[in-house]
């Protein structure tokens, strides 16, 4: 990792650093997005069972995940770990449930009641990658919230071979129908409808560049999906108090999910900067995922900060996905950080915790996109309506602001709807 002091740059150079790694091959596998979104939109469920032999090198016979077979994965889940999963089921169920939107129902003047009201999204598909190492941790973090949301099918799609644990998860989570699919295919096939998949009306989960191009694209296309999503990160802020050793592991867990990731130190005192890069090395000697662990330490960063106030303006310049404070009073920063997918305060909160259990959701707006977009929640599984609705007297009361307002607007027959309804009330 590159160690830079910050008041040493221009303010040209300081845009420069924080910048993320630019994205290889874009226009490469948007072409190849492309050609398999027409080949699954032509050819339905022939298209999912070739690309799912030609990418996963698996030759399947059928896309659903039977009864059966998800009974005998959840029988091969050793009681550690159901244990681990229903406690992490649990925190995140109670964290979910208490955002649970409040109904709004107001008279705004005499006889005019506005409302508004929440329904669920009525379908909708959750992608869970496999791989090395496949995240059933993302199956709570997706299935949870729609279930509480009262979303009424629930679907899963995930590379085949699919582990035991993401099938024991979304089971115990009650999705209802899971498919052996993988890639770009999985989020067309979702977004389209084959002949085996239904078709959904929002799409959530992480993937790699192809999944995140096939999202992009099914997005334009009136297929909802959750958020933007780029390359894994974290900011750690730390002053002199903080414990390199600590630090060092924070940046390390969020290095190893992909050689794309970048990891940010922004610390306030050289000597911790300089102990943690030590640590880094010290831990990352036992890491198995060392190697790629290394790719994504190329091109991360530590930042010396003259004070923890400037500490936060880089923080929040770079809107880091997850972001960390440890420092002396971490929740003083709080009323000041504006930007970040999920927040951690203090020393015994690790990215972790977040990751698997605390509670809150780890499906998190990357690649500075926390600026403007949210971690997800309750309320990204369901749409909000207002209603409203008038008496003759409130409508009465009303009609004259709308016609003036009509009639500056040059839209005759918005005001002529007032203006029948006032003819009527006036017989």
């Amino acid at each position: 990792m590159q160690t830079i002091i910050w008041n040493h740059l221009s303010e040209t150079e300081k845009r420069k650093v924080i910048m993320r790694p630019v994205q290889q091959n874009g226009k490469n596998i948007q072409q190849a997005v492309n050609a398999i979104r027409e080949n699954v939109a032509y050819n339905g469920d022939r298209a999912l069972f070739e690309l799912c032999e030609k990418f996963d090198g698996v030759k399947l016979d059928k896309l659903i995940v039977s009864a059966d077979e998800i009974q005998a994965a959840s029988s091969r889940i050793s009681v550690k770990l159901r244990n681990a999963i229903e406690q992490a089921k649990t925190n995140i169920e109670a964290f979910h449930k208490a955002q649970q939107n409040q109904e709004i129902d107001l008279e705004i003047q005499e006889g005019v009641r506005c409302q508004v009201v929440t329904r669920p999204i009525s379908c909708v598909g959750l992608y869970i990658p496999g791989g090395s190492a496949p995240l059933f941790s993302t199956v709570l973090m997706l299935a949870i919230p729609a279930k509480i949301a009262g979303c009424k099918k629930i679907v899963l799609c995930s590379p085949p071979p699919i582990s035991d644990e993401i099938l024991y998860t979304a089971h115990l989570c009650g999705v209802e129908t899971i498919y052996s699919i993988g890639g770009a295919q999985a989020v067309f096939a979702m977004a389209q409808g084959t002949e085996s998949v239904a078709k959904v009306d929002k799409i959530f989960g992480p993937g790699n560049a192809f999944v995140t191009e096939a999202k992009r694209q099914v997005a334009q296309n009136s297929t909802a999906i959750d958020m933007p999503a780029g390359p894994s990160e974290v900011l750690v802020i730390a002053d002199e108090s903080a414990d390199p050793e600590f630090v060092a592991s924070d940046l390390l867990s969020q290095a190893e999910h992909g050689a794309d990731s970048q990891v940010i130190l922004v610390a306030t005192c050289e000597t911790l900067a300089k102990e943690t890069a030590l640590a880094i090395e010290r831990q990352l000697a036992l890491l198995p995922r060392a190697e790629t662990v290394r790719k994504a330490l190329n091109h991360s960063r530590i930042f010396i900060a003259e004070s923890l106030e400037q500490a936060v303006e880089i923080s929040n310049e770079y809107a880091p996905e997850h972001l960390i404070v440890q420092t002396k009073n971490a929740r003083k920063l709080l009323p000041y950080l504006d930007n970040a997918g999920s927040i951690f305060l203090g020393a015994y909160s690790p990215e972790s915790m977040g990751d698997y259990a605390s509670g809150t959701n780890h499906v998190l707006p990357t690649y500075g996109y926390t600026k403007t977009y949210s971690s997800l929640g309750l309320a990204d599984f369901s749409k909000r309506m207002t209603v409203q609705e008038l008496t003759p007297k409130g409508f009465k009361n009303l009609a004259e602001t709308v016609e003036v307002m009509a009639e500056a607007e040059q839209l005759a027959a918005h005001k002529m709807a007032v203006n029948v309804r006032l003819a009527k009330l006036n017989i």
